[in-house]
C-alpha cells in the first residue's frame, strides 16, 4: 500500500494494477469535501495556483485542522463526567478531605485553544477553574480539561466560553459551587498599511473573564476571596475589578478595525469568498444565520486578503528598491575598516500556507558595512520584511527571500535570523504556547566567517517578542 494523499491511499492488487481509495469507495466525508471546495475557492481569491507544489495540499489539511479545531460540538459532557465522579466521605457540608477546609478545589494554567466566532482566527486560554464539592463527589482532576476542551473547540468569544464550562460542570458534577475564570489572547494582525504606519503595533489583545454558579454566583461572595489567593500564588495576579474592567473592552480586533478599501473589494469582487466561508461555518456544524456570525464571512475575508499575492508583488516593485533611507546605526561590531551592522526586532506578519494560519514574530538582519559610510536604512529593511511577510508563507522561504533581497542590495554579505511563534503549532500541534521556531540565512561571508555569525548572533537579545 502506498501513500496517495493525506487522507488517501492505493492499493497495489496481485496484477500490478493500483486502484486509489478513491476508486474503492472510500471517500472522505462530504463535510471535509465541502471545506477542502471552500478553502481552493478562498486561495483562487487570492491569486494562487491551487496546484502549486506546496499549496495543493492546503485544502486538505486546512479542512482536518479546522474539523480537528471544532470537533467539540460532536462532544457531549456528559460522557466525560459519567464514570469519572468518585466517591469521597466528609464533603456534604463544605468541609472535607478534597481540599481541606472549606472544601474547595482548583486546577489551575490549563492551555487550551479556540476559534473566535468573530473572525475565525484561533486565540489561546489559560484556564483556571475552582470547585466546591457536594454530595460525596469529587471529578477526576484530568476531566476538567476534557470538559473545557469540548467548548473550546467550538467558535467562541470569551465570556460564552466560560459561561457554557460552568454551566457543564454545575450540571454535571452538581458541586456546591463552581467558578472559571480565563486568560485569553487574541493575534491582533495589522493590515499592510497600518503595519508601515505603526512600528510599534500590539500584536495581542487580552481578556480576562469569569463566571460562576452555586455559591459563586454571588460575585461579592468571600469564596471569590479565597479562589484568587489561591491564583496568586502561582503569579496569577487578578481581582473581580480586573475582570470587570477587561468585559467592557472589545474582544476580536476584526469588530473594531475597518478598511474601506478592502470592504469595497468584499462587495464586489468577492462575494465567492464569502460564500466560501459561509460553506465551512455550515460544514463545521455551525449555523451561518445565528446573530454573532451573520458577519464573520465578510470579516474572515477581509483580514485574508491582506495576503493577496498581485497587490503584495505591485508594491514590493513600486516603493522598496528605488530608494535607500540613511539612518544612524543601531548596533555594530568592529572588524578592522568594517563593522557588521545590525538590525533587530523588525518586526513581520505572515500566513501559513499549509493550515492558512497565521504567524508572527521579528527579523534579525547583519551586513558588513565599510567604515565611514552609512548603513542602509530601517525603514527600508522593515519594508522589505513586511512585502514578504504579506503573503502565503513558509517561514524558511521568508527567511531566504528576505535574505536574497537584501544580499542584492548591499554586495552579498548578508545574515538573517527569523524568529516566530506559529498558530498551526498550537492549533495543529504541539498545543503549547510560548513555543517558538529560529531559522538563519548566510550569504557571502556569513557562509564561511563562523567567527562574524558568532559576533552577529551574540548580538541578538535573549527576548525579543511576545511568542
Amino acid at each position: 500500500m502506498g501513500a496517495l494523499d493525506e487522507g488517501h491511499f492505493d492499493l497495489e492488487l496481485e496484477n500490478g494494477v493500483k486502484l486509489s481509495s478513491l476508486e474503492l469507495g472510500f471517500e472522505q466525508e462530504p463535510d471535509a469535501l465541502a471545506i477542502e471546495d471552500a478553502v481552493k475557492v478562498l486561495l483562487q481569491g487570492l491569486g494562487e495556483d491551487i496546484n502549486r507544489e506546496g499549496i495543493k495540499k492546503t485544502p486538505h489539511r486546512v479542512a482536518k485542522a479546522l474539523r480537528e479545531g471544532t470537533k467539540g460540538y460532536t462532544q457531549n459532557v456528559k460522557d466525560i463526567v459519567e464514570g469519572a465522579l468518585f466517591p469521597e466521605a466528609g464533603v456534604d457540608h463544605g468541609i472535607g478531605h478534597a481540599g481541606g477546609a472549606g472544601g474547595l478545589v482548583i486546577v489551575r494554567d490549563l492551555d487550551l485553544f479556540s476559534y473566535c466566532q468573530s473572525c475565525l482566527l484561533p486565540f489561546q486560554v489559560k484556564f483556571h477553574v475552582g470547585y466546591v464539592p457536594s454530595g460525596q463527589r469529587v471529578l477526576g482532576l484530568s476531566k476538567f480539561s476534557r470538559v473545557a476542551e469540548v467548548f473550546s473547540k467550538r467558535l467562541q468569544n470569551p465570556q460564552r466560553l466560560a459561561d457554557e464550562v460552568c454551566s457543564a460542570l454545575q450540571h454535571g458534577i452538581k458541586p456546591a459551587g463552581v467558578a472559571v475564570i480565563l486568560q485569553c489572547s487574541h493575534l491582533h494582525f495589522p493590515n499592510l498599511e497600518s503595519a508601515f504606519l505603526d512600528p510599534n503595533h500590539q500584536g495581542w489583545v487580552k481578556a480576562l473573564v469569569s463566571s460562576g454558579a452555586g455559591v459563586f454566583e454571588n460575585e461579592n461572595a468571600d469564596i471569590w476571596s479565597d479562589l484568587l489567593s489561591l491564583l496568586r500564588f502561582r503569579g496569577i495576579n487578578v481581582d473581580k475589578t480586573h475582570i470587570k474592567d477587561y468585559a467592557e473592552r472589545c474582544w476580536c480586533p476584526s469588530m473594531s478595525s475597518s478598511s474601506s478599501k478592502h470592504s469595497s473589494k468584499i462587495e464586489s469582487a468577492n462575494q465567492g469568498m464569502v460564500a466560501a466561508v459561509v460553506s465551512i461555518l455550515r460544514s463545521l456544524g455551525e449555523d451561518p444565520l445565528r446573530e454573532e456570525l451573520l458577519g464573520t464571512p465578510r470579516r474572515f475575508v477581509k483580514w485574508l486578503m491582506n495576503f493577496e499575492n498581485s497587490i503584495i508583488d505591485m508594491k514590493l516593485n513600486g516603493f522598496a528598491f528605488g530608494r535607500m533611507d540613511l539612518l544612524k546605526p543601531n548596533g555594530e561590531v568592529s572588524r578592522g575598516n568594517e563593522h557588521i551592522h545590525s538590525e533587530l526586532n523588525l518586526s513581520f506578519w505572515s500566513q501559513c500556507e499549509h493550515h492558512l494560519l497565521p504567524f508572527h514574530g521579528v527579523v534579525h538582519i547583519g551586513y558588513f558595512c565599510a567604515e565611514g559610510l552609512n548603513p542602509i536604512g530601517k525603514s527600508l529593511l522593515q519594508s522589505i520584511v513586511h512585502f514578504y511577510g504579506f503573503k502565503l508563507q513558509v517561514q524558511e522561504r521568508l527567511n531566504r527571500q528576505i535574505a536574497e533581497t537584501v544580499s542584492s542590495l548591499l554586495g552579498g554579505d548578508v545574515i538573517v535570523v527569523v524568529e516566530a511563534s506559529h498558530t498551526c503549532m498550537i492549533a495543529r500541534g504541539i498545543e503549547k504556547f510560548g513555543s517558538s521556531t529560529a531559522t538563519i540565512a548566510v550569504l557571502g561571508r556569513f557562509s564561511t566567517d563562523h567567527s562574524a555569525r558568532a559576533m552577529f548572533l551574540q548580538n541578538i537579545p535573549k527576548t525579543t517578542f511576545d511568542g
